[in-house]
């Protein structure tokens, strides 16, 4: 018996990975970091690689490790690094590592060194999203900081990679000017003697849209856990995560009964209030107070004022709802429940938030499908 529950489909995950991979000739990399955008990170990953997934892609070098202490072989690739960090240890593990400057290449030449072998690095080139990457005025610099390190056998450029700012917005003048930047970083990689293997720099949103940016490699992010990056469109994805939990208290309460912190919901006649123990510390955003939709009974009902740390209050009218009944806040909508994109719009945030929100320890994760088994 469970009190509150993340439902997890593999099998969604599995499949919506095999659909991606049908749709382009490179090499497919499923992004597991955030704990597998709050799936959990081992899981997903070993669902993704069922798939057709041919790489793992993580933020940190402590998810990547954590990876391979999980025994998960596959080519892993780790990309946001701070200075300092024990990168000899991802060496030894065989784990690429992203590098965007030259300190970052010199660290990683010594690591090379401890670990005794080469590292694997991918260079990044901001193309204009302006976050991670050496601008175009620092990319000679690392070209040749990276070709310098090669030629010593202490790293392998293997790949250079950049990240699109608006690719889910098809159309958007920025896709075609990043992509032309992307080319002419890569000819200019090239007078270094720097050819990689895996050129990549399409997101979720590229992958299914724009097969021209797909190169050697595509990293699929939101797209693998059935969530689509493109407002209106599905294609044909099917979401794996269902968060639900079963009502604590139903009571009738009269008409102009004020409901939880600040009173600033009111019951507008007679009613039914259900709680359901799952709130803020779980994962429900706080901005869904007198807005997020869950379907109880035969309803689907806003939760009723604020949400609070443990718990929300859902009115449900006239419902014959009782203590047990499950209370779905988000799943495939299989059943009439509202989706993480309903729960987005609710919420003026994207889908990728509330899934990831639910990786709360104190909400356990159940697998289900083949695939978890």
């Amino acid at each position: 018996m469970w009190q509150a529950e993340v439902r997890v489909d593999l099998d969604a995950i599995r499949d919506n990975v095999a659909m991606l991979r049908a749709r382009t000739s490179a090499e497919v990399l499923v992004a597991v970091k955030a704990d597998g955008y709050g799936h959990g990170l081992v899981p997903a990953g070993r669902a993704a690689l069922a798939g057709g997934a041919a790489w793992l892609g993580v933020a940190t070098l402590d998810e990547a490790l954590a990876l391979r202490r999980a025994g998960v072989e596959a080519p892993v690739l780790a990309w946001l690094l701070s200075p300092g960090l024990p990168l000899h240890e991802g060496v030894e593990a065989g784990i690429d590592l992203s590098a965007a400057t030259t300190g970052l290449v010199d660290e990683l030449v010594a690591a090379a060194r401890r670990a005794g072998r080469p590292a694997r690095v991918h260079l990044k080139l901001d193309t204009g999203l302006a976050r991670g990457g050496a601008g175009v005025a620092e990319w000679p610099a690392l070209l040749e900081a990276a070709a310098k390190a090669q030629a010593g056998g202490d790293l392998e450029a293997v790949g250079v990679w950049s990240h699109f700012a608006c690719a889910d917005e098809p159309g958007h003048e920025s896709i075609d000017r990043q992509l032309a930047a992307f080319h002419e970083g890569l000819a200019l990689a090239a007078t270094y003697g720097i050819t990689p293997r895996h050129r990549h720099i399409a997101n979720s949103a590229a992958t299914l849209t724009r097969p021209d940016t797909h190169f050697d490699l595509v990293r699929a992010g939101i797209a693998a856990y059935g969530l689509s990056p493109i407002a209106g469109e599905t294609y044909g994805l099917r979401p794996a995560m269902t968060a639900r939990a079963r009502v604590t208290l139903a009571k009738r309460v009269p008409a102009g009964q004020g409901v939880s912190y600040g009173l600033t919901y009111t019951t507008s006649r007679e009613t039914t209030l259900a709680v359901v123990p799952l709130g803020y510390g779980d994962g429900v955003p706080r901005h869904a107070s007198s807005a997020g939709p869950v379907r109880v009974g035969g309803t689907t009902a806003r939760i009723a004022g604020r949400v609070c740390m443990d718990q929300i209050v859902i009115d449900v009218g006239d419902e014959p709802v009782v203590a047990g009944d499950v209370a779905t806040l988000f799943g495939p909508g299989d059943d009439g429940e509202p989706t993480a994109d309903d729960w987005a719009a609710a919420t003026g945030t994207i889908n990728y938030e509330i899934v990831t929100r639910f990786g709360s320890s104190r909400v356990p994760r159940h697998y289900v499908g083949e695939a978890a088994r």
